[in-house]
């Protein structure tokens, strides 16, 4: 089975931005709604946002509107969560999912990468 694999994250200051993408590490993930979720140190796993499966629709949780974006590129296999006006509070480690359905829930999806850690310094 495909698994995932993000890559990206590091250190940024506040205000700045970051590029995170995401690409199966077997096969590809066409056929499936891909998700970012992100965890704080000492928080539950939170829902960022989730692209359909062509990329023609995006939904995303309050905390990414007006500053994330989420696109894709099947052709290229890889994902991607532009991070744009970046907060200490966006600091955490950011796993891409997939699944058969755009839910909000860790549960809606079966496959998960190791994470990358997004640091953002005030």
């Amino acid at each position: 089975q495909a698994q995932l694999v993000e890559s990206g994250g590091g250190l940024v200051q506040a205000g700045g931005s970051l590029r995170l993408s995401c690409t199966a590490s077997e096969d590809t993930f066409g056929g499936y709604y891909m998700a970012w979720f992100r965890q704080a140190p000492g928080k539950e796993r939170e829902f960022v946002g989730v692209i359909s499966v062509f990329g023609r629709s995006t939904s995303y949780a309050d905390l990414a509107k007006g500053r994330f974006t989420i696109t894709r590129d099947n052709d290229k296999n890889l994902v991607y969560l532009q991070m744009n006006s970046l907060k200490p509070e966006d600091t955490a480690v950011y796993y891409c999912a997939a699944g058969r359905t755009p839910g909000s829930r860790s549960e809606d999806y079966a496959y998960w990468g190791q994470g990358t850690q997004v640091t953002v310094s005030s």
